[in-house]
């Protein structure tokens, strides 16, 4: 009996390391998302709520992101993680406060930024921080 060809063609279709990411990705937004709602509930200003949240996130989201999506053991990209997650900072608090000054409440906005900065996070994660190492060609 010959197997059918439909799930190999929609393996090749669908990015499988990224449905990981989104998976393990949900896992670390509820986290990122439950601190900085826990900050803002505290009467914490958004800015340092995200900050809060970003700074005790990283680490937590580097070793199951590297380990989950990745297959990355060792922490020796630690300071590319980070560095990334910089820039994502500096991106969402952009956006939030931008939101935030059109009258949108700090929860709500970053729940509508959530799927930019998970794309945002994506792309340099698979392409900054734990992307193969680039051989030099003589």
């Amino acid at each position: 009996m010959q197997r059918s060809f439909l799930p190999r063609r929609i393996a090749e279709l669908v990015d499988v390391q990224f449905i990981r990411f989104v998976l393990v990705g949900c896992l670390n937004t509820t986290v990122g998302y439950g601190l900085f709602a826990a900050c803002i509930l505290l009467g914490l200003p958004s800015a340092l709520a995200l900050l809060i949240a970003t700074i005790i996130g990283v680490l937590f989201n580097y070793f199951s992101t590297g380990r989950l999506v990745f297959a990355w053991r060792t922490s020796s990209r630690l300071w590319l993680f980070v560095l990334s997650y910089v820039v994502i900072y500096v991106v969402n608090a952009a956006a939030l406060l931008g939101l935030e000054r059109m009258s949108v409440s700090a929860l709500l906005a970053q729940a509508i930024l959530l799927p930019a900065m998970v794309g945002l996070a994506f792309l340099l994660n698979k392409y900054f921080v734990f992307s193969a190492p680039r051989t030099v060609r003589s």
